[in-house]
């Protein structure tokens, strides 16, 4: 008796949790529909639209196309865009937001971010595409190399910008009227490997055509494959065209990532972009662009040419074209090198002008990836706003510190119909409710000095500088590095009150955000009094510190304690 009670229960158990895992079993339906993933940003659930083909099974891995969305779209329109199905006759984009039509199945997973509305393709937004992508990943087994990326317009631009920085990402990238950010062109090198597609309008207003037809040529100039398709007489809207029929995903098909290319361009402004198939750049000089050419010439013979780097590794063990039983030749920047392996944290190193096998340095106060500045790398990322009461203000005080906090972090302000508003939601406190953990979790912006906001008094001893209490219509702002995280001070007059250093169309887009005004000025600025007199800007050394001939000018200014 006893024993057919425990069968009885051991099946109750067995049955019990086969229901349960059934029920974690991925369940969706074929066809289009909308997911969301968590963000760390400001702990807000962010949509993405979603399309899993017909007769989808859990057991394959799949393509990915990443479409990105148009300025005044969303993530709804542009999974429609990227399977050819344009609003109906009469019907404006809210209305078309609405449903998904019936669209022709294709076998790929295929996935487009809300990235916040409009705001361009870097900072946040950036973050949130990257963010989904892992989603994706983590719900669904993703064919690493059949990975592709496209948008139109502001997503055309940010198909380049974010194809781009990370090219090894990329099987190949379709940009349909692009509208790049300006620094896109410092990482041109970078489509070496990558097949191109650009679509465009030659009647288009937006985006001229002969801007687009200069990307194209710049492209084929670094070797790029590339293809260019251009309409005659067609406008703004050449994403209907290029788009019609599904045919973005046929020519997407002719493509497979190879992760070891045989050689490698590879250029970068900033270490957070610091990597692309075996190549890593370690080192590089400070506000320079880097820019490393690694090719192999035969079997363990590798030619690597070199600029403004200081360091970088070849991760070439699992290269076709390297043997690990035999000798590597090197020759970097016509000096020749034979070494049998890069292991352990091994790094080639510039010394004294002459390259030397290495080891990575203690990077825990050095500028290095992730890590670089500028100024709006703090906004690029969870952060919050942080207004002092140190000095124990009157109420009256207290609540303007707190306003000016606030306006700092409201994103989210109406900017029309088309542009619309920014859903990001930065948290706003008093230096006494910061806790421990939004320090660990956030770069922080610090309103006040040492006298006034209990936070920058704590790190007084980290900073290369401070604004003096005394002075009056001046403004300091600079970053700092604290732990994983970025703080910056704000001392004197608020930071909008300088003028815009960037004129760009994406500087106009990124301007709901206060803070991206300091776009353009590097790691610290002071001015003073007008918004027109900017005294100094800078960037800060390897060490986060200031260069010799700044610290003696700002010590002239009488304004600033250098350390």
């Amino acid at each position: 008796m006893t024993n057919l009670i425990l069968k009885k229960v051991n099946l109750s158990v067995l049955f019990i949790l086969f229901i349960f895992s059934f029920s974690n079993a991925q369940t969706l339906s074929s066809g289009p529909q909308i997911l969301s993933f968590h963000s760390d940003v400001d702990d807000t659930e962010q949509p993405y639209s979603l399309y899993l083909p017909k007769d989808f099974s859990e057991k394959k891995n799949y393509p990915l196309v990443v479409m990105l969305h148009g300025a005044g779209s969303n993530h709804r329109l542009a999974l429609r865009r990227v399977f050819g199905k344009s609003n109906a006759e009469g019907e404006n984009d809210v209305e078309a937001s609405l449903y998904f039509p019936k669209w022709k199945n294709v076998d790929y997973i295929v996935v487009s971010a809300n990235v916040r509305g409009t705001m361009g393709y870097q900072g946040i937004a950036e973050k949130d595409v990257w963010d989904m992508i892992a989603d994706v990943k983590k719900r669904f087994k993703i064919d690493e190399n059949r990975m592709y990326l496209t948008g139109l317009s502001m997503g055309g631009g940010g198909t380049m910008w974010i194809g781009l920085t990370r090219p090894d990402i990329w099987a190949a990238i379709a940009p349909v009227c692009p509208a790049p950010p300006a620094e896109t062109i410092n990482y041109l090198d970078n489509a070496f490997n990558i097949p191109v597609h650009f679509f465009q309008g030659d009647a288009d207003p937006a985006v001229k055509v002969e801007n687009t037809r200069k990307w194209v040529e710049d492209f084929k100039k670094v070797g790029s494959n590339v293809k260019y398709q251009e309409y005659p007489g067609v406008k703004h809207d050449s994403w209907v065209n290029a788009y019609k029929d599904e045919f973005i995903f046929s020519w997407f098909s002719n493509f497979k990532r190879n992760p070891f290319p045989t050689k490698v361009k590879f250029s970068t402004a900033q270490m957070k972009y610091n990597k692309a198939y075996w190549v890593e750049i370690v080192d590089k000089k400070i506000g320079e662009i880097a820019k490393i050419e690694a090719n192999f010439k035969n079997k363990n013979v590798l030619d690597v040419k070199t600029e403004n780097i200081n360091a970088f590794s070849i991760n070439v063990l699992e290269h076709p074209n390297f043997n690990g039983k035999s000798k590597l030749s090197l020759n970097i920047d016509g000096q020749n090198l034979s070494v049998y392996g890069l292991n352990n944290g091994q790094i080639l190193v510039k010394s004294a002008d002459k390259w030397v096998i290495g080891k990575r340095e203690d990077v825990t106060s050095l500028k290095i990836a992730n890590q670089e500045g500028p100024m709006t790398e703090v906004i690029a990322d969870r952060h919050i706003y942080v207004y002092g009461t140190k000095d124990n203000p009157n109420k009256e005080e207290l609540e303007q510190r707190r306003k000016i906090a606030e306006e700092a972090a409201n994103w989210s302000f109406y900017r029309g119909d088309f542009l619309g508003r920014v859903m990001v939601f930065p948290r706003v406190l008093a230096d006494k409710e910061v806790r421990p953990s939004d320090i660990e979790r956030s770069n922080l912006v610090l309103f006040g000095d040492v006298e006034t906001n209990e936070l920058v008094a704590k790190y007084a001893d980290k900073t290369p500088m401070s604004l003096k209490h005394e002075v009056e219509g001046a403004s300091l702002n600079y970053i700092f590095p604290n732990g994983k995280k970025y703080i910056l001070v704000n001392s004197g007059l608020p930071f909008w009150e300088l003028p815009n250093a960037d004129g760009s169309m994406f500087a106009r887009l990124r301007a709901t955000a206060k803070l991206s005004v300091l776009n353009g000025y590097g790691d610290w600025v002071l001015y003073d009094k007008t918004l027109n007199n900017v005294l100094a800007k800078g960037l800060f050394d390897k060490d986060w510190k200031l260069e010799e001939k700044d610290k003696a000018f700002l010590e002239k200014t009488g304004k600033v304690n250098v350390k």
